[in-house]
């Protein structure tokens, strides 16, 4: 592809990050190595010093792996990105590439149960703590639980599974007024309905396994960095970037590396000590899905619309939330960051008790009940029983999951079928 030339999503869903040379395989092949042949141990020498870029062991890079990052990169508009061996991998890769102990950072309290559990109970144990916030509280109130060792802002552009909607900007200012980065998990509108750099984000991670795989076949995740955060104007806060690592022989991040600084420190320190690696095939099967991703949101998003307009109209339903209803909360919100639609998930309640949706959910016929999200089959989940279950339901509403909260994944089946199911079910 001309690197000059700036294309459109649909076209880079195609085409980035793979461009064969003459002779090559026209399709990115899958390098199934561990290992990279050199001619002298002059060259390997200086791979590991950091001094040449090029291939020598897979847990740090593959040529599979780094093609498809480069796409994700191209996607969301950054200039760098890493794969993950989860999303869970790449959130905590995300805060820990800038946070050590007795370090502190910032979160939205709408987020995925995985993650909300990752940053209170496992970060604390490795001395970096975490203050949650509302995050439709008004800013001052926010920027109250920031600190002096406080090194991030983070959270979700439509939270899982409450299905809330951030304004990114809003983040992105109190962030960048208290000199730290905005990190916004983009898994469930995809840089095909948002892309948080263009909103003030400063890192992008995702959670592969969901629409940008979309077969539920490959577990992945991707950490992404626009390039724009000043990390030498906040030096002090910074040092894993700012500051020689010896473990390269005194190299400094940020001026060896320029923009891609957090990239760098992020492969060539982390994952080499901790090794979260990708597998070469699942980032084969991940390009694959990508390559049909601005083909299957819009299809997500259309019946998921079609879905919750049929849920809100049905009287033994009591709410629904999804930002593409006009009567939603988050409508305004979803009409400026997600103008296209924001994803295929809707959050909804029954009349009724907890046991009267586990019926609902069981007599459902093809919609299935699976611990998954986000891919071409419609499923369901109630995340207070299964996801969310490590929680109290006092957690659970600090996390925007009502006891009671409904997770419809709509997928890219007939929407008359996926409507019919639910209604025989209800019924």
């Amino acid at each position: 592809m001309d690197k000059n030339k700036k294309y459109s999503p649909s076209t880079l869903c195609v085409q980035a990050g793979w461009t064969p040379k003459k002779g090559e395989p026209r399709v990115l092949p899958i390098y199934q190595s561990t290992t990279f042949k050199y001619d002298t141990s002059e060259q390997m020498a200086r791979l590991f010093d950091l001094e040449d870029s090029g291939y020598f062991y897979t847990r740090l890079q593959n040529p599979t792996n780094d093609a498809v990052a480069a796409k994700i990169a191209a996607l969301e508009g950054g200039v760098a990105a890493m794969l993950t061996s989860s999303g869970q991998a790449a959130n905590f890769y995300a805060i820990f590439n800038i946070c050590q102990a007795g370090d502190h950072f910032v979160t939205s309290s709408n987020i995925y149960g995985g993650t909300y559990n990752l940053f209170g109970v496992t970060l604390k144990k490795l001395g970096v703590e975490c203050t949650f916030v509302d995050p439709n509280a008004p800013e001052e109130e926010i920027a109250k639980a920031f600190r002096p060792n406080t090194k991030a802002l983070f959270g979700e552009t439509i939270s899982n599974p409450g299905c809330e909607v951030l304004d990114i900007e809003k983040f992105a200012r109190i962030a960048h007024s208290h000199g730290v980065p905005l990190i916004v998990d983009n898994t469930f509108p995809t840089p095909i309905n948002c892309r948080p750099f263009e909103w003030g984000a400063d890192i992008v991670t995702h959670s592969t396994t969901k629409y940008m795989d979309g077969h539920a076949v490959s577990v992945g995740g991707a950490v992404v960095d626009s390039g724009n955060f000043p990390w030498d104007e906040y030096a002090e806060k910074f040092p894993g970037l700012t500051t020689p690592d010896e473990s390269y022989h005194g190299l400094t991040y940020t001026k060896a590396f320029g923009r891609n600084a957090f990239i760098t420190k992020a492969t060539a320190q982390l994952m080499r000590d901790l090794g979260s690696i990708q597998s070469p095939q699942n980032a084969f099967l991940l390009n694959l899905g990508l390559e049909t991703l601005h083909l299957r949101v819009p299809r997500h998003c259309e019946n998921a619309l079609a879905v919750a307009k049929w849920l809100e109209a049905n009287p033994k339903v009591k709410w629904v939330n999804y930002s593409g209803l006009p009567s939603n909360k988050y409508y305004e919100l979803s009409k400026k960051y997600l103008p296209n639609g924001s994803c295929g998930v809707i959050a909804f309640g029954l009349e009724g008790t907890r046991e009267d949706a586990i019926k609902f959910m069981d007599r459902l016929k093809f919609i299935a009940i699976v611990t998954h999200v986000a891919d071409a089959r419609t499923c369901v989940l109630h995340p207070a029983s299964h996801t969310h279950r490590q929680l109290t339901d006092e957690q659970l509403r600090e996390a925007g999951v009502a006891p009671d909260l409904i997770r419809l994944s709509v997928g890219i089946e007939d929407v008359a079928d996926i409507i019919a199911d639910i209604e025989q079910a209800l019924a």
